[in-house]
């Protein structure tokens, strides 16, 4: 398993994230909107949590999912350097170091502690992971969690993610898969469709031609297939939430008092 320099290829969204910083379990966090009721946590990728995409991303699921977004710190403190990937400075960037600094193993536990905080809180919670994010938000909708962690999840261009993580996923799974990415590749992403029809969860498959890995979070705007790519990825992932984290719900709660009568 590894991280390709592409992961880190990036520009900034024009515009100012409007949320707040609050704590969230033992965990800094981003937060913008205040639905009471639902709940997404965004698992950021490389270039952290005050990466300017990434909480412009949260702005918009807030207003267009109604939800309340979380975009915790998991790299404890550590900032990659956005200028020098900005500018492609590769040598700039000690990417082993820190991939060995914010292992699946040491930083899983603060993705669960997080997930489970949220979890007390809200009626329903989901979870999207862009590239370091990806292989996270398949173990929190991981079998092994009952009651279930999360509601449903979304997955951006994954890194780490292994063939383990994918048979043990027990919730609604939207991909967002753009076509060249040399990390979620061919063989990984046909491994997706074989096993999650085996498992029998809903499954959201979206291919976005003629983009590569980073495109959802980090692409350059002003390139015409990569800001599609981005606006198209975000409205899929709003669609998911408000399916699985509004009218799921509601219908669960209508078929229960019908139940109960």
């Amino acid at each position: 398993m590894s991280i390709a320099p592409c992961c880190l290829k990036g520009f900034e969204w024009a515009g100012t994230s409007t949320g707040r910083v609050e704590k969230l379990a033992n965990n800094a966090a981003y937060v913008a909107g205040d639905n009471p009721d639902a709940a997404v946590l965004i698992v950021h990728d490389l270039l952290g949590w005050t990466y300017p995409n990434v909480r412009l991303l949260a702005d918009h699921y807030a207003k267009e999912a109604d939800v309340t977004v979380y975009v915790p710190d998991f790299f404890g403190g550590e900032v990659v350097d956005f200028e020098a990937v900005d500018n492609e400075q590769w040598d700039k960037i000690d990417l082993q170091g820190m991939m060995q600094r914010n292992s699946r193993q040491i930083r899983e536990p603060e993705i669960f502690g997080c997930a489970r905080a949220l979890r007390s809180q809200y009626k329903t919670l989901g979870a999207i992971g862009f590239c370091w994010g990806g292989w996270a938000v398949f173990r929190l909708g991981a079998k092994e969690h009952q009651p279930p962690l999360v509601d449903c999840i979304s997955v951006g261009h994954p890194s780490l993610l292994t063939k383990e993580d994918i048979g043990d996923v027990a919730v609604p799974v939207q991909m967002l898969a753009p076509e060249i990415d040399p990390v979620y590749t061919p063989e990984l992403k046909m491994h997706t469709f074989e096993t999650l029809q085996k498992v029998s969860v809903p499954f959201d498959y979206q291919h976005f031609p003629g983009v590569a890995h980073g495109c959802l979070v980090r692409g350059d705007a002003r390139k015409a297939g990569e800001r599609d790519a981005m606006v198209r990825g975000k409205n899929a992932a709003v669609a998911w939430f408000r399916q699985f984290l509004h009218d799921a719900y509601v219908c669960s709660k209508q078929l229960e008092q019908h139940n109960n009568h």
